[in-house]
């Protein structure tokens, strides 16, 4: 096309200012001219911004070379180390040196993106405005992504961040110290090269206290390294709901097996938090009810009868508070319809008075804020705040961005609104917590640290933990072990993928993406298909198939062709790594796609089905539990999983773990757990507790040492096991008690007393002892007493397995 002289004038007059006379004389128009869009990077003053579109950081450079072993300070979990009543002197002659602009500074949580400017550096501005200005008290590390120069930061990327951080808190307002968060969920698995552990639920199958107490500890380890002190770790929601997307973080549904695992998980975060600075603050999360939504989605209403709450929910956080630990975070939305971040009931009454609560209570993010923003239960930010701090004991706010919180709480106080009194109360239990993690001895993370992150010595551990964390849930004629000689056949995403075996937070929040893939990890960690490989020493006979969320990619008419040639076919399923309110499902269907493949094989060929479930929740197999002749339930077991489960499959070792949660056949069964109403349905695809090994495991019959039960006179309950097999079996023992009998309340189904797990070599006897008291049995009524009945009582080692035994009791209550 032609451009004319004409084209040419007319675009120079549309962005030339209009020339015109006044009084004779040319003047220049004083309109603005039109902003022109044009390419190049965003600035602010000097400062040249990353690009909005900014999806992948470069890796972190950083040389590794972990040390191989490091030693482990020993420490006697009996002991209680944890928040006292009464606080320091020291403390206190602290706290009556600060302004009240400093003490609301104390309360305050900021997350580290407030210090990372547009050019993804670190903003020393910003460091300077919020601690010289407001004396922040406290940073976390927001593990959603986030425009910065690097991705997966290293322990010394993250310890000279944190280091930066505490330089200028340390000479900067108060000159205090801040206290660095960190979600170290599964192992400390926002830190590039740091063990990514296996997830909770993982965690709770091997029915080991010794191991909830090392995933604890190696996680405090890699955590401090960083230059964090505190983790937002355990979870001692009880997983009471399916569907709801935060299960992953749960050690399961039963209340007394979830109160064991935080109990030690605690005490391995924990450890001598006071002295052993190689270990950090716990938080036991979230206070309360949280994991009982009514729609099975994240962040929405529960409504739990309080005498249930006490029953289910609360005995876990108990033993949070038994085992010293250090803070607690109240949970997100309501709680029978109130908030619970201004409950009175719940955050002052339950958690301080009821359960003596003696340390550091913190919200959940922008929770506060939330009361005007989304649940229109305050007027604004000053409203919101005011309800919060009148009505509960909330120490800390987890703001995340902005000053709202410290200067409409710096304004109620001098609008005395609000007392000095009361802010003085949280401000000591946070300068409490500092004192006690050695904030004001030495704020700035320990090198020597960093050698260990990453160390053979907790690969290996973490092998072993995922080990005890598989469960076999059915193997019709001995589908399993695998032969080394067959052709097995591998279908599914997560075979050959690190991320999809490590799930949500790893990496990031949401984990790897697409576009992060497998390589963020920069080779620390495993797969499936690795795993296989090492064990047969050939290349392994896989098709992706199906994407992770179960669509299909490539052709189905082909994994049934190389079906029928197979000896036996692998398939896979898991899910993506998002998390919360972006993994909310409406359903616990597996993708159509998934029964399509499994139910053609099952028909077009006689080759047989085992089913490998890698997956945060229990999604229903439907015709595919009976088209399958082996089950294997994984979880969400780690970067390090790919060798265990192939050990598993190949018959290396004898599976010992048990089922931490009911495994729902469909949508309905969704919030029905194993303790139901001694009434009602029960018919899950797998109960809690079930799982065997490749060894035939039989057991006595159940011997007591009184078959009448007192307040005041326990008895001893025995069994023994006997390995018939070849292999050597862990073999783990839960002991149930059911009362048959109980008025107007009706009673569960059954409830878990204890468990214990042992080695049985092949052809051995092991025998279980575990003492049952008669106060077990107390219950909570609708009245909120907590009384005892007497009556018939069942007692059942192992139940919903097919080895299972019993025998009968009589319950007094006097």
């Amino acid at each position: 096309m032609k451009v004319s002289l004409y084209h040419i004038l007319v675009s120079a007059f549309l962005v030339i200012e209009p020339i015109y006379k006044v009084n004779g004389e040319l003047k220049v128009g004083n309109k603005a001219p039109i902003p022109i869009p044009v390419a190049g990077p965003r600035k602010i003053g000097n400062t040249v911004c990353l690009p909005d579109n900014f999806l992948q950081a470069d890796l972190d450079p950083t040389p590794f070379t972990p040390v191989e072993s490091y030693s482990v300070q020993e420490f006697d979990t009996s002991k209680y180390i944890g928040p006292q009543d009464k606080i320091d002197e020291d403390v206190e002659e602290l706290l009556k040196t600060l302004t009240v602009e400093q003490k609301v500074g104390q309360m305050t949580q900021l997350t580290h993106t407030e210090f990372i400017g547009c050019d993804g550096a670190m903003n020393k501005t910003a460091m300077e405005y919020y601690f010289d200005k407001y004396s922040i008290g406290s940073v976390m590390h927001y593990g959603h992504p986030i425009k910065t120069r690097w991705s997966y930061w290293s322990a010394q990327r993250f310890a000279n961040f944190t280091n930066t951080l505490q330089e200028y808190a340390t000479s900067k307002g108060s000159k205090i110290p801040i206290i660095y968060a960190m979600d170290s969920v599964k192992g400390a698995a926002l830190i590039r090269g740091a063990v990514v552990l296996p997830s909770s639920p993982n965690v709770a199958a091997t029915f080991n206290r010794s191991i909830a107490y090392d995933w604890g500890r190696i996680s405090a380890k890699d955590t401090r390294a960083s230059g964090a002190h505190w983790t937002f770790s355990p979870s001692a929601d009880t997983n009471t709901q399916k569907q709801w997307p935060r299960n992953f973080k749960n050690f399961g549904e039963d209340p007394f097996h979830n109160g064991e695992m935080v109990y030690y998980s605690v005490k391995g975060y924990q450890g001598d938090y006071k002295k052993d600075r190689t270990r950090v603050a716990a938080c036991a999360k979230h206070f309360i009810g949280y994991s009982s939504p009514i729609n099975g989605k994240d962040r929405e209403p529960r409504n739990v009868p309080m005498n249930q709450l006490m029953e289910y929910h609360v005995p876990s956080f108990q033993r949070a508070f038994d085992a010293g630990v250090a803070s607690v975070m109240e949970a997100y939305a309501a709680t029978n319809g109130e908030d619970v971040v201004s409950s009175n009931l719940l955050l002052r009454k339950l958690l301080r008075e009821t359960l003596k609560f003696k340390g550091m209570l913190i919200t959940d993010f922008d929770e506060i804020n939330s009361q005007y923003l989304r649940h229109k239960t305050a007027i604004d930010a000053s409203d919101a705040a005011y309800g919060t701090l009148k009505k509960t004991s909330v120490d800390m706010s987890m703001v995340g961005e902005g000053r709202s919180f410290a200067d409409g709480v710096i304004d109620l106080v001098k609008k005395g609104k609000i007392p000095e009194s009361r802010i003085d109360e949280s401000v000591r239990r946070i300068l409490q917590l500092k004192k006690d993690v050695g904030l004001f001895e030495q704020p700035f993370s320990d090198p020597k640290l960093i050698e260990t992150v990453g160390s053979k010595q907790d690969i290996e551990a973490s092998r072993n933990f995922v080990k005890e964390s598989l469960v076999l849930l059915k193997n019709e004629n001995n589908v399993l072990p695998l032969k080394q000689e067959e052709n097995v056949f591998f279908v599914g995403a997560n075979v050959n993928s690190t991320r999809y075996l490590c799930g949500s937070w790893s990496f990031s929040g949401v984990g790897p993406t697409n576009i992060d893939g497998d390589k963020v990890y920069q080779g620390y960690g495993d797969t499936i298909a690795l795993g296989v490989e090492k064990l047969t020493k050939k290349p392994i006979n896989w098709i992706q198939g199906y994407d992770i969320s179960g669509n299909k990619i490539g052709d189905y008419d082909e994994i049934v062709r190389i079906a029928r040639k197979a000896d036996k076919i692998v398939f896979s399923f898991g899910e993506d790594t998002i998390v919360d309110v972006q993994s909310d499902t409406d359903t616990l269907d597996l993708n159509p796609e998934q029964y399509s493949i499994v139910e053609r094989v099952a028909k077009e060929t006689s080759t047989p089905i085992i089913l490998l479930l890698a997956q945060n929740r229990p999604y229903s197999l439907g015709k595919l539990s009976k088209y399958a002749d082996g089950i294997i339930n994984a979880g969400i077991p780690g970067a390090y999983a790919g060798l265990p489960i192939a050990e598993l499959l190949y018959g290396k070792f004898s599976p010992s773990a048990r089922m931490p949660y009911t495994y729902p056949k469909k949508d309905y069964q969704a919030n029905v757990n194993y303790y139901t109403p001694i009434w009602n349905e029960y018919r899950p695809e797998f109960a809690y507790g079930v799982g065997f090994g490749y060894n035939n495991v039989t057991y006595s019959n159940v011997t007591v040492s009184s078959d009448k039960l007192r307040p005041g006179k326990p008895i001893t309950v025995s069994v023994t096991a006997t390995n018939n097999g070849k292999m050597e079996q862990k073999e783990t023992v839960i002991m149930y008690t059911t009362q048959n009998i109980r008025h107007i309340h009706a009673p569960e189904r059954m409830r878990v007393r204890n468990f214990d797990k042992k080695i049985l070599a092949p052809g051995t006897s092991a025998t279980f002892e575990f003492k049952l008291t008669a106060e077990e049995f107390k219950f909570w009524t609708a009245e909120l007493n907590h009384i005892l009945e007497g009556g018939p009582v069942t007692i059942t080692i192992n139940a919903g397995n097919k080895n299972a035994v019993n025998t009968q009791i009589e319950l007094y209550k006097e």
